[in-house]
């Protein structure tokens, strides 16, 4: 692989030539992320990821704060435990002159405190002189905007790019503005309080005489938007700091409150609900969990479909955000270039120049074969948590759709496919989207049309889901169509996509009809499908625990020994967290109890080795080694949705979490807990308009299940191992 992207590496590959996120500090809100060092800056390197982003697009792409001319020292930088602001602590270095030390380091402590508020950036900083005598202390704030779309800073090139302008007004505020190729104004609006001593376009001076114990503070806020949009006025850093941590708390409240006996995995559960929250933005709709940070934070159908799968047991709340958002972004017209189809469920929107110029193909790209079958069969789950009839009926015309495009776009076998070759968009429409991502056993890469083997588990479970709601809505005709076709399906998959010699399923079948014979986690996912034969399955699950794919920190999404494994991909070999829940989801859902617990441990002895307890979205597939944690991936989004909701999927999973509508009954069907917790208690559970608080206790082979609360007319029952 090239090390540089034009021209010669695939077409949207992520490069990983400069910083990522590893050690970043990330903040979002809404439409808007950010992105900073350890020191709260913005490096402003050319390979880097740093940077402001406002709708697809780096609002600010350098900010650095110098001290006397100098880089503070770093002494502590860390966001904030529900990731409503970050906090750094910096000081002075030695400062020397003529070899005499005239300001010993740690004389002067510098605090930076940041959050986000709609499109704005918050930042109050205070300098405090401990020295034993009055300073002068010149503190300057450096700054540019190169208004890059994200996939400029992926690494695509362009032959043209819009015009930039600064510009100072009055003595406390600079404008920095873009006019795009798509025509579109926009700005950076940087305010500072109090007035500097010396403004221009790109930087602020600032002159402090501190006697002995003083302080000084400067406030900033950076505005991002276009000439559409409202420029809204400022708030009070008071005021601001108190709204942003406010939202957090009550978004989190979309979900219980779950704590354990292990310090530990409160620890990594906190943090999940705080990215979970974090990457959440409220639509017209509802919630919709942006897929994540840097490379991803919009929608992404497949993305915020899974997610809320994942968390469905405990908010579904997220199911119906995205339902309602995807089936009014649902296609209506046949478009080639955005790989839209009547019916199709939307793959990604993005917002940005190059989208709208046409420079890459995703304003609304629907190119994903199985957001489609995810949308029908999450709104299935959704009506068996809820037994919200009305939203169902609301959804119900995008759900007819959806299955009328299934019967346009599957094959004779009911299989349903993808092209595979395009000359825009993606070559591999599935989750594993990788151009070199579905290959035959020799390493040959698979040609289109291509039937992916978990896809056909998702339609088969859409197919039975949708079966299921025409029923509750009185169209049993479509019911029964659906299950006759699911039936079919089923047989046609068993006797199409089983390997024997491998004793799993072929990752697809190509266009030849050829399968592509090999051991991939793909076949984990339809576990939970129940698409397979019990005795394949047993097959399947026995396999994915097996040395050539259990690192010790998960499966493997390529078993080892295939032709492209590679620990070190981004899918053939690597370890992807939401992939692992999804499997462990079918296993515990089977009651493959060993199997279950032994992925639940790896990705939470995972989780405790990360910087903040944050699951990435994936990282190598090496196996696990004494004293050591998990290789990290270079180019990993971190926070990512899929992943942050996984310890969520897990509890769900291990303790069977099932409502009964008809009877108003929680269902714990033979709960289970791992060896690190002896307890759980899940407190403030929405549902059926009621509230449920339960106590589970580990006792040898068993779960104790005491009710401390429930709401009248709800009832708990418990199915034992």
């Amino acid at each position: 692989m090239s090390t540089e992207p034009e021209g010669t590496g695939p077409t949207f590959y992520i490069p990983a030539l400069g910083s990522g996120v590893e050690r970043s500090r990330i903040l979002k809100h809404g439409d808007t992320f950010a992105v900073f060092d350890l020191l709260g800056d913005l490096p402003g390197e050319p390979r880097g990821v740093e940077g402001v982003y406002h709708r697809d697009t780096r609002h600010l792409s350098f900010l650095r704060l110098r001290l006397d001319g100098r880089t503070p020292l770093l002494l502590s930088s860390h966001v904030q435990r529900n990731n409503a602001r970050l906090n750094v602590d910096l000081t002075n270095p030695d400062y020397w002159h003529d070899g005499t030390l005239v300001l010993p380091r740690d004389s002067v402590h510098l605090s930076r405190m940041k959050f986000l508020w709609e499109n704005g950036v918050y930042e109050s900083i205070t300098l405090r002189n401990f020295a034993d005598r009055p300073l002068q202390l010149v503190l300057d704030l450096e700054f540019g905007a190169d208004f890059h779309d994200i996939f400029e800073v992926r690494g695509l090139k362009r032959e043209r790019r819009g015009a930039i302008e600064r510009a100072v007004e009055g003595h406390c505020r600079v404008w920095l503005r873009y006019t795009g190729l798509d025509q579109i104004r926009r700005f950076t609006r940087i305010d500072f309080s109090p007035a500097p001593a010396t403004l221009f376009s790109d930087r602020a001076r600032y002159v402090f005489n501190l006697g002995k114990g003083q302080r000084a503070r400067v406030a900033l806020t950076i505005r991002c938007g276009n000439a559409e949009s409202n420029d809204q006025p400022d708030l009070p850093l008071a005021i601001g700091v108190r709204r942003a941590h406010r939202a957090r708390i009550i978004a989190s409240q979309r979900f219980p409150t779950v704590t354990t006996g292990d310090e530990l995995f409160n620890e990594w559960l906190c943090r999940a609900t705080a990215d979970l929250v974090m990457l959440t933005t409220d639509t017209p709709y509802g919630p919709y969990p942006y897929a994540g940070i840097p490379w991803f934070s919009t929608v992404f159908g497949r993305d915020g479909l899974i997610t809320a799968l994942q968390v469905l047991w405990a908010n579904p709340e997220y199911a119906r955000g995205v339902l309602g958002f995807l089936a009014a972004h649902q296609a209506e017209q046949t478009d080639p270039a955005r790989a839209a189809e009547p019916g199709k469920i939307l793959h990604e929107l993005r917002q940005g120049e190059m989208a709208h110029t046409g420079e890459i193909p995703f304003g609304a790209y629907y190119g994903s074969v199985d957001a489609t079958p995810l949308f029908v069969w999450l709104a299935a789950e959704y009506f068996r948590r809820t037994g919200d009839l009305g939203t169902i009926r609301s959804l119900y015309p995008h759900i007819l759709r959806a299955l009328q495009w299934f019967d346009v776009a599957v094959d004779p076998f009911g299989f349903l496919r993808y092209e595979g070759e395009t000359k825009r968009g993606l070559r591999n429409q599935g989750w594993k989207d990788s151009e070199d991502a579905v290959f035959h056993a020799t390493g040959e890469l698979a040609r289109g049309p291509i039937a992916l083997c978990e896809v056909q588990g998702y339609l088969y479970a859409a197919r039975l889901g949708a079966a299921t709601l025409a029923r509750a809505l009185g169209d049993t005709e479509l019911a029964r169509v659906q299950e006759a076709k699911a039936a079919a399906l089923q047989q046609h998959f068993e006797a199409q996509f089983w390997l024997a010699g491998k004793n799993t399923y072929a990752l697809a079948i190509d266009g030849e009809g050829r399968p592509c014979a090999v051991a991939t986690s793909n076949a984990g996912h339809l576990l939970l499908t129940g698409i397979c034969h019990p005795h394949r399955a047993d097959a399947v699950r026995s396999l994915l625990l097996s040395p050539r794919f259990f690192s010790g920190w998960g499966i493997r999404t390529v078993a080892a020994g295939e032709a492209r494994y590679n620990p070190m991909s981004y899918h053939n070999g690597s370890v992807w967290p939401h992939d692992n829940a999804l499997i462990a989801m079918g296993l515990a859902r089977r009651g493959d109890v060993r199997e279950f617990l032994e992925i639940f441990q790896a990705l939470f002895d995972a989780a405790v080795h990360m910087e903040l307890r944050r699951l990435p979205e994936l990282y190598c597939g090496f196996s696990r080694r004494r004293d050591a944690g998990p290789t990290l991936y270079p180019v990993a989004c971190s926070p990512q949705a899929w992943s942050a909701a996984v310890p969520w999927a897990l509890v769900g999973s291990a303790l069977g979490i099932e409502v009964d509508v008809s009877r108003s009954a929680v269902v714990l069907r033979r709960p289970i807990l791992p060896r690190f917790l002896d307890w759980v208690r899940i407190r403030d559970l929405e549902v059926l308009g009621g509230r449920l608080t339960l106590h589970l206790r580990r006792a040898d082979r068993t779960v104790a299940v005491e009710v401390e609360a429930a709401s009248p007319g709800l009832r708990v029952e418990v199915q034992p191992r």
